[in-house]
């Protein structure tokens, strides 16, 4: 909770962000951002973070949050986080955990029952220790010095601004986020284990009251569908928020989908080592993820870059696969759909003061 005195409208505002003057990076296997989008994907410099375009310093990061009768102190609060969330992100190169933290604190919502979402109640012990949660500690320990210097600002909100911020760090779209949410405030608001998505079979139901139940239907399509189904996001924001795979990496200790330990891209890091990515660069937010899966169709595809089956089935459904075709070849169409679902999921069961 921000502040108990709310006003009837959200306010929408720019903080300057103070960057150093980068250097270019030549990327000539990645495609340039587009005109269009370029405004929205200059990254926050970090040297440890590739790059495929210049990028301007003194950027903006803009968000916009629900109106307090302090509007200039939860402005300046609420900037203030943002940056050190930032920092934070640039400093530990841990971009990918910061976004599947607050993915999985809003993915377990149930819009007919209207209970999970982005409440914060992954911080709690009963909800970190469901399955899908493996490796995620460590996100909450590298918050917390934050949520320490900045008490006012809500888990709940911490947790999906520092998921934003670390989409904007690694050159992905601004996207417009929404703060005031409430904390869930004891275990009784964690949902029932089972609703998040899995990374291959055996599929779980992931819907009604035993969510982890063995799903009848086994195909990743279907399973993919009524995981996001269930929050009320359609196919369109399925195949956006699948191409956040362009960041990160999977480890056979935490999700164990992934058949190597370490590839070349993963070896030396940053941070842990090891594990297998989706792209070359994973610290970096582009259309690289759907580009790899139209290579891997054609067998050009690195042989050391990661495939899922809930990956590869984008190619063969229909209607999922025009999106894959559409951002592949335009980034800039990408970036748009993507921070439009992004946006979505980060509200998700979230109540705001």
């Amino acid at each position: 909770m921000i502040s108990t005195a709310v006003l009837t409208h959200t306010t929408a505002f720019v903080v300057p962000v103070r960057t150093p003057k980068p250097s270019s990076v030549n990327r000539n296997a990645r495609k340039t951002l587009s005109s269009a989008v370029r405004p929205q994907a200059t990254r926050l410099s970090n040297k440890s973070i590739p790059s495929r375009s210049r990028i301007q310093s003194g950027r903006m990061i803009s968000f916009s949050c629900t109106s307090m009768a302090n509007v200039a102190t939860s402005e300046a609060t609420l900037a203030e986080c943002k940056q050190a969330c930032a920092d934070m992100i640039k400093s530990a190169n841990c971009a990918p955990i910061m976004v599947r933290l607050a993915w999985h604190d809003s993915g377990n919502y149930d819009a007919s029952s209207g209970t999970g979402g982005a409440n914060g109640s992954i911080r709690f012990d009963l909800e970190m220790a469901h399955g899908g949660n493996a490796g995620l500690p460590l996100a909450l320990k590298l918050l917390t010095p934050i949520k320490n210097k900045f008490p006012e600002v809500g888990y709940a909100d911490l947790f999906q601004m520092a998921s934003a911020t670390a989409i904007e760090v690694c050159g992905g779209p601004l996207i417009d986020m929404k703060y005031g949410r409430n904390d869930a405030e004891s275990e009784a608001a964690v949902p029932v284990d089972g609703r998040l998505p899995s990374a291959g079979p055996p599929f779980q139901q992931a819907t009604g009251s035993d969510p982890a139940t063995e799903a009848k239907d086994q195909s990743p399509t279907g399973h993919l569908r009524r995981v996001f189904g269930r929050m009320g996001l359609s196919d369109e924001a399925i195949v956006a928020l699948s191409g956040a795979h362009t960041l990160g990496r999977a480890f056979k200790n935490r999700s164990g989908a992934a058949p190597l330990e370490s590839t070349k891209f993963t070896k030396d890091g940053p941070g842990t080592k090891g594990g297998q990515s989706w792209t070359e660069e994973w610290l970096v937010f582009d259309n690289r993820y759907f580009t790899m899966l139209l290579e891997a169709e054609k067998g050009t595809c690195d042989p050391e870059l990661l495939q899922l089956v809930t990956d590869n089935c984008l190619l063969t459904d229909p209607a999922f696969r025009p999106y894959v075709d559409l951002y592949a070849a335009d980034q800039g169409a990408f970036f748009t759909a993507y921070a439009t679902a992004h946006k979505a999921l980060s509200e998700c069961g979230s109540k705001f003061a």
